[in-house]
């Protein structure tokens, strides 16, 4: 009775030691300043190899830093291309949009003053005439009004689009970091029966498997039979 008993204790443990060595393992193969590469071995599924590449923050904001998107596609976030063109292209057209006004209102400013003067020639009134529709309706108050607040707009949408080119290669680098996190089934909440060292009692505790799995799983003991 007793050697079944034994037995069977030690088929169990034999069968709980073979479930733990059946499941995926992970390990770091290489660690390069460009690059980590991870191996998942899989032994149920025969030994198969399955890469996964971590992407260097710093290479993906220098990418983006030479042209918007290039980290992007860098990181393989092709669906964030629209956003990055969309925003720097409506922030360059209203730059230009201020440009071009800027340089209208300044152009029929100086003209309708110079035409203005008592000792005006007829050199000095040509200019009034290449005026462009409808600005020569407007006073010479009302001229220097816009040229200054076209002059003020050009600089803040020079601004907000220098700032949306620094949001990209923050978005680039950050996107290109974050790829090192483990993204895994392994983020998983579980109970855990001990003794708190906080509380000093003994209780169920709640663990959340949360972060970076680079280091291996720590092995079973083997049973002795």
């Amino acid at each position: 009775m007793r050697a079944s008993k034994k037995s069977f204790l030690s088929l169990v443990a034999l069968l709980v030691v073979t479930i733990a060595f059946s499941q995926e393992k992970e390990k770091i193969v290489s660690i390069e300043p460009s690059k980590t590469t991870t191996v998942t071995v899989d032994s149920t599924s025969k030994g198969v190899e399955k890469k996964v590449r971590v992407y260097n923050p710093k290479t993906a904001a220098i990418r983006s830093a030479i042209l918007p998107g290039l980290g992007q596609i860098y990181n393989k976030k092709y669906w964030k291309l629209p956003i990055v063109y969309g925003a720097l292209g409506v922030s360059g057209a209203i730059f230009f949009y201020n440009l071009t006004n800027y340089r209208d209102t300044r152009f029929a400013y100086q003209a309708m003053y110079k035409a203005s003067q008592p000792n005006a020639t007829l050199a000095d009134s040509a200019d009034y005439f290449k005026i462009k529709h409808p600005l020569e309706r407007y006073s010479l108050q009302t001229l220097k009004y816009y040229r200054d607040s076209f002059r003020r707009d050009i600089d803040y949408s020079a601004l907000v689009f220098v700032v949306l080119w620094g949001l990209n290669v923050a978005d680039a680098a950050v996107d290109a970091h974050l790829k090192a996190f483990d993204v895994s089934p392994d983020l998983s909440m579980r109970f855990k029966p001990g003794k708190s060292r906080m509380a000093g009692t003994t209780g169920l505790s709640v663990v959340f498997n949360i972060g970076k799995n680079i280091n291996p799983r720590p092995l079973l003991p083997t049973a002795n039979f």
